[in-house]
């Protein structure tokens, strides 16, 4: 089983593409009139389609972002700026990484997540002249208010909860899924050892940013994820389809 692809309904699959090709150096494949980007290996694409528009980024909202994760973001963030993309200042969100984060033309959030903490990047971890080189699309955040529902159903599916992450100062955690026999270095899944490990994986996780409680809106533009080795189409606990990759 592999998460192989996040659904994105867009006003203008080809103009968006380009964004994600041109500018985060993703490599596009045309299948109709849909736009399948990604980065070499095992991680998730982008299924760009058309018919949607209109998207905002909204905190009631199920679907919240996509994560790229890479060896340097300061040189990430540079490079963008230099392309003319607005993004944010790169900085250590408290024991979870360091990160920046950026909109793309239609107004989905994309994390950018390096793979070491703020001083423990190695020197040279990248090269200036193609800082995503490397990268991968590490997460695929969704949001919700009953993580013992979403921990059952993906365990059902066959996905491994890899790490717990309190973030309590701002009245939530994190709980990151995948496909994997991989365990991390740490038993304890809330330990901070294992958080750098995570952003280096080669696959996608499934990551859920558990408010306790708290209701959400479906997202129209998203359109629910791919999965390779799944059977047959399914809806998860929101209601949002899964498909066979």
């Amino acid at each position: 089983m592999r998460l192989s692809a996040v659904l994105l309904r867009v006003a203008d699959p080809e103009r968006l593409a380009a964004f994600y090709a041109d500018i985060l150096d993703m490599t596009l494949h045309v299948q109709g009139p849909n736009r399948r980007l990604g980065y070499e290996g095992q991680d998730a694409e982008l299924l760009l389609m058309p018919g949607g528009g209109g998207y905002t980024h909204d905190g009631g909202q199920r679907y919240w972002k996509i994560g790229i994760t890479l060896p340097d973001v300061d040189l990430a963030a540079a490079y963008l700026r230099r392309k003319g993309v607005d993004v944010s200042t790169p900085k250590q969100f408290l024991d979870i990484g360091y990160m920046c984060h950026l909109k793309d033309p239609a107004g989905f959030v994309i994390e950018l997540l390096q793979h070491d903490f703020q001083g423990n990047r190695p020197e040279d971890a990248a090269d200036p002249a193609a800082p995503f080189a490397g990268a991968c699309i590490g997460q695929i955040t969704l949001r919700t208010g009953d993580i013992a529902a979403e921990d059952a159903f993906w365990r059902a599916q066959g996905m491994r909860l890899l790490s717990v992450q309190d973030v309590a100062q701002y009245g939530f955690d994190l709980h990151f899924y995948a496909f994997t026999d991989e365990k991390p270095p740490n038993a304890d899944l809330w330990s901070v050892e294992n958080r750098e490990w995570l952003w280096k994986r080669p696959y996608t996780t499934l990551e859920f940013q558990h408010l306790a409680g708290a209701q959400f809106a479906p997202a129209p533009d998203y359109r629910g994820l791919e999965i390779q080795g799944l059977a047959e189409s399914l809806r998860d606990t929101f209601g949002d389809p899964l498909r066979p990759g």
